[in-house]
């Protein structure tokens, strides 16, 4: 396994539309997803798309029993998920602090569906399905984004709410971790 390098905001490959896996249970898929979980173990995330590490390819991971930048949040089942499909079930929207890999030391306060299903496919091709809420639903929305080429900050409803995560809130140690 190799710890990939994590782009950062700015650098437009992560504003590209991911492409469709077409071949799965491949060792080229395997090594890619292996490397994903080295990449987001070493960074402390809770979830990595495959566009953070340069890769066009629709492939999300999350999953964490505890995460030190996010404390409070509940255990999320380790994922692979390929070529996903997200339906909302329901029209509740929650606000939270959200923070990326890919936008190192800040976080805002952004909005999304409280409530979700996902489907898709694991390395292997099998169908994945799940409900999701709470923590769990904003990641996986989260690392969907970056499969369109969308990062938090634009998800944002008001930036006044969004800056280095030390100038935010000092001494919250949710968010005193840099990303």
């Amino acid at each position: 396994m190799t710890i990939r390098e994590i782009l950062k905001m700015g650098d437009l490959r992560l504003l590209r539309q991911a492409k469709p896996v077409t071949k799965f249970g491949t060792p080229e898929l395997q090594k890619l997803i292996e490397d994903m979980f080295e990449t987001m173990a070493d960074a402390d995330g809770a979830g990595l798309a495959a566009p953070q590490i340069g890769v066009d390819l629709q492939v999300v991971i999350f999953g964490f029993e505890k995460n030190e930048r996010y404390p409070d949040a509940e255990a999320i089942p380790r994922t692979i998920l390929i070529n996903p499909v997200l339906k909302v079930i329901g029209d509740e929207v929650e606000e939270a602090w959200e923070g990326c890999l890919s936008v190192p030391g800040m976080r805002g306060m952004v909005p999304r569906w409280a409530k979700i299903r996902y489907e898709g496919f694991d390395q292997h091709g099998n169908p994945i399905s799940r409900e999701a809420t709470g923590f769990h639903s904003r990641v996986v929305q989260h690392e969907c984004d970056h499969l369109g080429g969308v990062l938090y900050p634009m998800r944002m409803s008001d930036l006044r709410r969004f800056g280095y995560i030390d100038a935010l809130v000092p001494g919250r140690e949710f968010i005193s971790r840099d990303d």
